[in-house]
């Protein structure tokens, strides 16, 4: 992946943890949370499609910024909060090169092979 990307990338998910802290919440709790959306790989426990599915619902940004754009117009910090960390996590996980997953498995993503 490009430099340039994955700058764009790091700046995303310290965008989403500085976010939060203009929210009030404790500088931690964004790092706590983190790694909450990594629950969206047991689909993998049921086959490689289902796996895909799950984990690219749950690490779309469109669908980060529509829970933060809820909780903000819901008065929802807690929703807004949780939507930061959707992208935020998916932003870390793109820097790190782990992408949206293809049917084939786990390690191949829109970004490549992971481990290549």
């Amino acid at each position: 992946m490009k430099t340039i990307i994955k700058l764009e990338e790091l700046a995303k998910w310290i965008f989403a943890w500085i976010l939060t802290l203009y929210l009030g919440f404790n500088w931690w709790l964004f790092f706590a949370f983190l790694f909450l959306p990594d629950v969206s790989m047991i689909g993998y426990f049921v086959n490689k499609k289902t796996g895909a599915v799950l984990y690219n619902i749950v690490h779309h940004q469109a669908l980060a910024i529509g829970v933060i754009l809820a909780g903000y117009f819901a008065g929802n910090l807690n929703l807004e909060f949780a939507g930061l960390v959707l992208f935020g996590h998916s932003a870390m996980d793109r820097f790190f090169g782990y992408g949206l997953k293809y049917f084939e498995g786990f390690k191949s993503t829109h970004l490549g092979k992971i481990g290549t």
